[in-house]
């Protein structure tokens, strides 16, 4: 299959394989998108994935950031659409993304002049006796996915 690999099967590095275990994520998300090189460059140069597979025919990159993950595939003929694709996609689902610091996400967001979708905001969720609490905030990628980015914060234990 043609395309670019900037790892080999062999490498041990965090989400690359060793014999017994995937590089990937067991739930990876991948994203139609409909112009393939825009998106790419959004997410490369706006968000900061790395790439780690590139394909043609139809392109295909693999990505992450971190230890999330996600593929994007140009629209075509033979993809896993179920209906048309208007924009925005993704309607009704959002990708929660982990990050340490949100900060230097939100900088080049700001220096690229992309609108945030939902600003900065801290939000609190009850898990049994932990309050889990984390900053977050939300935008739309080329093709209008919404990514809500979030950066833990603190958990409370409320016993």
């Amino acid at each position: 299959m043609k395309g670019i690999y900037l790892f080999s099967q062999h490498q041990r590095s965090g989400i690359i394989m060793d014999q017994h275990k995937p590089y990937w994520n067991r739930m990876v998300p991948e994203l139609t998108v409909t112009n393939f090189s825009l998106s790419l460059d959004f997410y490369q140069r706006i968000l900061g994935f790395q790439l780690l597979i590139r394909r043609d025919n139809p392109n295909f990159a693999y990505l992450a950031l971190g230890e999330a993950q996600l593929m994007l595939e140009a629209r075509h003929n033979d993809g896993w659409n179920t209906a048309s694709l208007n924009y925005p996609l993704g309607r009704g689902v959002n990708f929660q993304i982990e990050v340490d610091d949100l900060t230097p996400l939100l900088d080049n967001l700001k220096a690229n002049s992309i609108k945030l979708y939902r600003e900065v905001k801290d939000n609190h969720y009850y898990v049994n006796e932990v309050i889990a609490c984390q900053r977050e905030f939300l935008v739309q990628d080329p093709d209008g996915y919404l990514l809500r980015f979030s950066q833990f914060i603190e958990n409370i234990i409320t016993y």
